[in-house]
C-alpha cells in the first residue's frame, strides 16, 4: 500500500479522486479555456486566466499513481474535498465551479 497523506491512503484517494474527476482532461481543458475566455478573448497574462486548481487537475490527470507528490496529492483531496461539500448542485454558478475541478454533476 502507498503512504498516507493527510488521513487519505494514497490508493483510496486515487480512486476517490478518478470517481468524482468525471470529464476527460479534453473535456477539462476545453471548459477551463472557454471559461477563460471573456467577450473579448483570452487575457494577456501567461496563464490565460485558467483556474489555478482546474491546472493542477489536469497535471494530476496526465499522471500515473506512482509519480504523485504530495502537492498533487494535496490537490487530489481538495478536489475530492470540494466536490464532495458542494454535492451535485445544478445551477449554473455551482456546475461552473464543480466543473472547473473535472466534476460536471449533471453525469451520472
Amino acid at each position: 500500500m502507498s503512504a498516507g497523506f493527510e488521513g487519505f491512503d494514497t490508493d483510496m484517494l486515487w480512486d476517490e479522486f478518478h470517481r468524482v474527476v468525471n470529464m476527460s482532461s479534453e473535456e477539462l481543458r476545453a471548459h477551463l479555456l472557454a471559461d477563460a475566455s471573456d467577450e473579448e478573448g483570452f487575457p494577456p497574462d501567461p496563464d490565460l486566466g485558467i483556474d489555478e486548481l482546474g491546472r493542477a487537475v489536469l497535471h494530476v490527470l496526465r499522471k500515473r499513481k506512482g509519480d504523485l507528490t504530495k502537492v498533487d496529492l494535496d490537490v487530489m483531496r481538495q478536489v475530492v474535498e470540494r466536490v464532495e461539500t458542494m454535492g451535485d448542485r445544478t445551477d449554473d454558478g455551482s456546475r461552473r465551479e464543480l466543473m472547473s475541478v473535472g466534476h460536471d454533476p449533471l453525469r451520472g
